[in-house]
């Protein structure tokens, strides 16, 4: 998993109510993401490329709402 990210940011598809929070963090090569409930258990790490193809994927068919 390499070094731990030290500039996480909240998603803005989060609510403010807490609970279901999501965090990412960016390097210049890998977007990590995490479970704000569950930061014990780690995070996953996406090639920034394969991240970009994922977002434009759920945008277009409509599933990031």
């Amino acid at each position: 998993m390499g070094s731990t990210p030290s500039h996480w940011r909240k998603s803005s598809y989060s609510g403010n109510q807490g609970g279901d929070c999501v965090e990412f963090a960016e390097t210049a090569r890998s977007v990590h993401v995490r479970d704000t409930q569950n930061r014990p258990l780690g995070y996953l790490s996406f090639p920034r490329a394969d991240w970009t193809a994922l977002l434009t994927s759920l945008r277009r068919d409509g599933l990031d709402q």
